[in-house]
């Protein structure tokens, strides 16, 4: 039997990089996937249309999880499609890069109301399907939450407080059958860390390298098969980590 096999998962921020890759891996590993979206329908529904035709079942469903309206949307499609919710992957975020001079009003809000109110909301919304039988939350953080990066104060104090609602969370829902994760990646290749400036052969991409033991930048499926195995039973003991994935770059 899949790791998976009937599980019904929501991954935010599914359209493309880490929550695509993750969507696709959660299908092939037997669950039925909720693919969400911000902007980019057309990237979500090739990623639906791929599960599909790998004879999975995936849904695409528009939401901005930084609004509450957009998230009670989200789990109200997910009911009405699949009945329940299992598993939800907090992938979706805002991540812009500048320095301290630079950082406005907007920057904060964005940031902060897409990585940490957008978890918040998302879990909120996701218990209330879980129900009696449990359920199991994945947070995509980052390596940034503790050792941040020179122009990425707003995106590693948005992740760091990501990773302290994971740990609080722990202790708040276990007792509820709720296991809680986060996943904290390194350097990976994303068409977001692409537009950061992280691109094959920049200055940026080979300092990372040069800080990565394994010698080279992660890829979305590094990240995704440790999403499968938290959501699976085989890692039905672990709650409130905080997992490093990134080649030993960041060796907590």
């Amino acid at each position: 039997m899949s790791k998976l096999n009937n599980k019904v998962a929501v991954v935010t921020g599914a359209s493309k990089g880490i929550g695509a890759s993750i969507a696709k891996h959660f299908a092939a590993a037997g669950a039925k996937v909720v693919v969400n979206y911000a902007s980019s329908k057309e990237g979500a529904d090739s990623v639906v249309k791929e599960i599909c035709g790998n004879g999975g079942t995936a849904i695409a469903v528009q939401a901005d999880v930084s609004k509450e309206a957009d998230v009670t949307r989200l789990f109200e499609e997910t009911k009405k499609a699949f009945g329940t919710v299992d598993i939800l992957v907090n992938n979706a975020v805002s991540q812009g890069y500048a320095p301290i001079e630079q950082v406005s009003v907007e920057a904060f809000h964005q940031s902060f109301n897409v990585n940490v109110l957008g978890p918040i909301l998302t879990i909120q919304a996701a218990l209330k399907l879980f129900g009696g039988k449990g359920g199991n939350i994945i947070n995509i953080s980052s390596g940034a939450s503790k050792m941040p990066l020179p122009g990425a104060s707003l995106y590693s104090a948005s992740k760091a407080a990501l990773d302290a609602i994971t740990i609080s969370l722990s202790k708040e829902l276990g007792a509820k059958n709720i296991r809680i994760n986060s996943i904290l990646p390194g350097a990976t290749e994303t068409e977001g860390a692409a537009s950061a400036g992280i691109t094959p052969g920049s200055e940026y991409e080979k300092m990372f390298i040069a800080n990565t033991p394994l010698g080279r930048r992660g890829r979305p499926e590094d990240i995704a098969k440790v999403a499968v195995f938290l959501a699976s039973d085989d890692a039905a003991w672990i709650t409130g980590e905080q997992i490093s994935v990134s080649g030993g770059m960041y060796g907590f």
